[in-house]
C-alpha cells in the first residue's frame, strides 16, 4: 500500500529514497534471508524430528552467533551485553513462573478452580458461549498483565474446563496463544505500543498510536473468530505432520 502511495508511510532517509527498485530488492533480501534461514533451521529441525526444541534452540543460538560473526558484529562487548540481557529476561520469566505457579497452586488447593469450573460448566448455555467468556477474560487481562503471568494463572483453570467441554486441546491452546498475541497491541500497556512510540516521529503522540493500532486489534480478533469457526486452520498442519 505504501509502495502505491508513499505518503501513507513514515518518512525515510533521503539516501534510501534514491535507491533503484533492484537495489531496494537486494537490500530487502539481504535483511530477510539470514533470519529466515535461522528460523527455518530451528523450526525445520523440530518439525522433521531431527532435534528436540531444546536442541533446536541451541542450534539457533549458534546460528545467530555465526550471523553476527559474518556481519562483523561479534565483539566481546556484544557477547557480554547479550548474556546480561538474556540473564535479565530469563530471571524475569522465572520469577513470573514462580509467582504464577504459587498462585495457581494456592488457588486450586482452596477449591478456586472447582468454583470457576462449576460456575462456567453450570451455565445452561452453548459450550461456545463458555469459550467466549474464557477468551474474553484472557483478552481483558492482556490489557494490563504480562502474557506469561496470564498464561500461568488462566491455563491451569481454563484447560480442565475446555477438556470437560470436549474441545480439542491443541485447538484451545492455539486460541489462547493468538489471544495472548493480541495483548501486545491492546492499550494501555501493550508492549508493541511503547515500541511504536519509540520509533515513531516525535509528532506522533501515544493517543495517535492508540488510534492507529485499533484496526490491527480488530484484525487479530477477526482472526481469532475465524479460528473458532474453522478449527481446521489450526489442526490441519499438525495432523499432516504427526497424524491424528
Amino acid at each position: 500500500r505504501c509502495g502505491i502511495n508513499p505518503r501513507l508511510g513514515p518518512p525515510i532517509p533521503a539516501e534510501e529514497d534514491t535507491l533503484t527498485a533492484g537495489q531496494k530488492t537486494t537490500m530487502i533480501l539481504k535483511s530477510f534471508l539470514p533470519p529466515f534461514g535461522l528460523i527455518l533451521l530451528v523450526m525445520g529441525t523440530i518439525l522433521a524430528g531431527v532435534a528436540t526444541p531444546t536442541e533446536a534452540a541451541a542450534m539457533g543460538a549458534v546460528g545467530a552467533l555465526i550471523l553476527a560473526l559474518v556481519n562483523r558484529m561479534l565483539t566481546w562487548d556484544v557477547v557480554v551485553q547479550s548474556c546480561i540481557s538474556t540473564l535479565r529476561t530469563t530471571c524475569m520469566i522465572m520469577l513470573l513462573f514462580v509467582g504464577g505457579k504459587l498462585f495457581s497452586v494456592v488457588f486450586l488447593s482452596i477449591g478456586g478452580g472447582d468454583v470457576v469450573a462449576d460456575l462456567l460448566l453450570g451455565m445452561d448455555v452453548n459450550p461456545y458461549v463458555v469459550l467466549a467468556i474464557m477468551m474474553a477474560v484472557v483478552f481483558f487481562l492482556g490489557m494490563f498483565i504480562d502474557w506469561a503471568a496470564i498464561l500461568l494463572v488462566t491455563v491451569p483453570i481454563f484447560t480442565p474446563i475446555a477438556m470437560d467441554l470436549d474441545f480439542n486441546p491443541l485447538w484451545f491452546a492455539m486460541l489462547v496463544c493468538v489471544n495472548l498475541q493480541t495483548s501486545f497491541l491492546t492499550p494501555p500497556f501493550g508492549y508493541a505500543l511503547f515500541y511504536f512510540k519509540g520509533v515513531a516521529p516525535p509528532a506522533y503522540t501515544m493517543g495517535d498510536i492508540y488510534k492507529g493500532i485499533m484496526p490491527f486489534v480488530m484484525i487479530q480478533i477477526l482472526g481469532l473468530i475465524l479460528l473458532v469457526i474453522f478449527p481446521g486452520l489450526i489442526t490441519w498442519l499438525p495432523s499432516l505432520f504427526f497424524g491424528d
